[in-house]
């Protein structure tokens, strides 16, 4: 057992051998919770703070993810998704047969679970771009980073730290980005369809159907992907 487990109470053990013991069971508990809006400050949380508060946002639940999957003896690998005009979003991957998967957190409908059916990770980042768009309704999901294990963040406890983990989200955002759209590709993208924006909407906190917001209140939301 990592050591970095023994820091777990028993109750979160329990819960995390449990409740959180397959991927889909873990993506139903981060759906089932209220996400975190973050109204008071920005928040990065440990796994244990998001068992106790009962709320995520996009790098909170992709990490509560991560920790799940390592007590179930995966590997505990989260990877970043870039954007522009839009905020990054971050997912916990996990591989079955080879073949990679993710969960994550999000406002947007279309920005969670995925199963291990990807051979790349280029293909699963890809799985994500016709529903990664912005509140004006442009795609704006563009490159992938690698998988970073958070076993090199132990020494932070991140997985019971009563502390925000700030040096993660710095880490995502310093190593490099892979590409996804050739040169002068973005240029020619079409405008997303009112259908699929809709949908993308349905359960979101602050956009969707029934919470319209002001013009001027939705472009300082619109980048909310790192926060989901």
């Amino acid at each position: 057992m990592p050591r970095a487990l023994a820091e777990l109470t028993a109750g979160e053990l329990a819960t995390f051998r449990r409740r959180l013991d397959q991927p889909v069971k873990i993506q139903q508990f981060l759906d089932a919770i209220p996400y975190n809006i973050e109204a008071e400050r920005e928040t990065f949380r440990s796994p244990r703070r998001v068992l106790e508060d009962r709320t995520a946002n996009c790098i909170e639940g992709a990490v509560l993810a991560a920790a799940a999957l390592r007590v179930q003896g995966d590997p505990p690998l989260i990877m970043d998704l870039t954007a522009v005009r839009d905020e990054d979003h971050v997912l916990a991957v996990f591989r079955r047969r080879g073949l990679w998967g993710a969960i994550a957190s999000s406002k947007f409908t279309g920005l969670r679970y995925r199963e291990p059916v990807y051979r790349t990770l280029r293909e699963l980042a890809m799985s994500y771009f016709e529903v990664y768009f912005n509140l004006d309704g442009e795609r704006t999901l563009r490159g992938h980073g690698r998988p970073v294990n958070l076993a090199r963040f132990d020494p932070l406890h991140w997985m019971t730290s009563e502390n925000d983990l700030w040096a993660i989200a710095e880490h995502l955002e310093r190593i490099p980005h892979t590409s996804l759209l050739p040169p002068g590709v973005a240029r020619r993208l079409t405008p997303l369809d009112p259908q699929l924006r809709a949908a993308g909407l349905l359960n979101h906190p602050t956009a969707g159907p029934g919470k319209a917001l002001r013009r001027g209140q939705i472009r300082r939301t619109a980048s909310g992907n790192r926060a989901g």
